[in-house]
């Protein structure tokens, strides 16, 4: 082979990174494992049977039968090809976001059928769908407030403290008040007041912003433990029995066969987040406010160059990214359910998570909220309908979840070069 006679074949040989093998060998090792566990060992005489309309939808349709291991052989095969085209796309250099996405799909398909095999029950898909929503929403606010947070140069890993606090604060007040739009208007001001206290000493005293957060969070904890244990636990009728948040059903739309129930009968919170992550998206990316924030997590003493003021920048953005936490967090007693210790579960930290599989993007951190959320609610609807795989296992899956798709599908990513670092006032 000749070496390189002019000087652009030279820099564009060199600028070339050596070619990362993880994603398609991820990819055939799952194909493996799925054929294996899914398709060779199904009984050949069993159907699944899929359920596609909810009772009360307008639209009827009947449901799906399909034969278990011909149905889940076809989509395992499926995803083979799929394998075999992300070595082909990563040999050539080419980013396809779609092959992987795709290719989850069927592996997900693949055991749905086989976990509902011979079921007499059968599959509520709009079902599981409507409750992966529902699981998936303080998830989406908490990976909005990390990204918010995140874009300005400030990490936050008080995102579990700030949940809880607004979950507190919307448990209490709607119940005093007797409407839980009340309690709504509260979370954010709990959200809110947790984050001024990390934007204190994150930005302020410049206290390492890993550790305050970790602190923040036990702090938090502590507090809303104690009062549960000692006020909300003494008087639950009067303090902590906040009124059901009523669904807003669309007509027509919710009609919809499969996915009408999940995204158009639904409470008031989920039509915000709809708005909620087309204008963040808007908003960071196609207005002069989100150039500054983007410019002060970047490079922060760039932007303080040019006029911008970083640290009241990053002040602003902690309090604000805090408060859509909180506001998320009253989801999670939205449906009328009583505070508890510990009601977030670690939700906190599977929202900074989805923040980074979503690669800091308001629409990247909303898919892979709706990722997480879903391997929850497939949780509890398989333990419910009685599967083959052990509850224990079906607990883990949100989690496993995690960290398959952070360590083994994202790739190498790179935060704002300005997270972490204090900036002089």
């Amino acid at each position: 082979m000749s070496a390189p006679t002019t000087e652009r074949e030279l820099i564009g040989r060199s600028v070339l990174a050596p070619i990362s093998w993880r994603t398609p060998i991820i990819m055939a090792t799952l194909a493996a494992l799925a054929l294996f566990g899914f398709a060779l060992f199904t009984p050949a005489d069993l159907d699944s049977q899929i359920e596609l309309t909810g009772g009360g939808a307008a639209w009827q349709l009947p449901d799906l039968v399909l034969p278990s291991r011909a149905s889940a052989l076809a989509l395992v095969l499926v995803a083979f090809a799929l394998a075999g085209l992300s070595f082909w796309t990563t040999q050539n250099r080419r980013r396809s976001v779609a092959v992987p996405v795709v290719f989850g799909v069927c592996l997900v398909l693949a055991f749905l059928i086989w976990a509902v095999a011979g079921n007499a029950s059968g599959l509520p898909l709009p079902f599981l769908l409507s409750t992966a929503m529902t699981a998936a929403l303080p998830l989406i606010f908490g990976a909005f407030a990390g990204l918010l947070c995140e874009r300005s140069g400030v990490i936050n890993i008080a995102i579990e403290g700030q949940l809880l606090a607004g979950a507190f604060l919307t448990a209490v007040l709607a119940t005093v008040a007797g409407n839980p739009y009340i309690g709504l208007i509260a979370a954010p001001v709990g959200g809110a007041l947790v984050g001024l206290l990390l934007a204190v000493f994150a930005i302020k005293y410049r206290v390492d912003q890993i550790i305050v957060g970790v602190v923040v969070n036990v702090l938090v904890l502590g507090l809303t433990s104690y009062l549960f244990s000692t006020v909300l636990s003494d008087n639950p009728l009067r303090l902590n029995s906040p009124p059901q948040l009523p669904s807003l059903r669309i007509p027509l739309l919710a009609d919809i066969p499969v996915i009408g129930q999940a995204l158009f009968n639904q409470n008031l919170i989920v039509y915000v987040m709809y708005v909620a992550v087309v204008l963040l998206h808007i908003g960071l990316f196609r207005s002069r406010w989100g150039l500054r924030v983007r410019a002060v997590g970047e490079h922060p003493k760039a932007a303080d160059t040019v006029g911008i003021d970083v640290n009241r920048t990053r002040y602003r953005n902690v309090v604000f990214g805090s408060a859509v936490a909180g506001f998320g967090g009253a989801s999670m007693v939205a449906a009328g359910l009583a505070f508890t210790k510990e009601v977030t579960e670690g939700r906190g930290y599977i929202a900074l998570a989805a923040m980074i599989l979503g690669r800091w993007s308001p629409t990247g951190a909303l898919a892979a909220a709706l990722l997480f959320g879903f391997a929850d609610s497939l949780n509890r609807v398989l333990n419910n309908i009685g599967s083959p795989v052990p509850y224990e296992i079906l607990a883990m899956l949100p989690y496993l979840a995690t960290i398959f798709a952070v360590a083994g599908l994202v790739g190498r990513v790179r935060p704002p070069a300005g997270a972490g670092k204090a900036y002089p006032s």
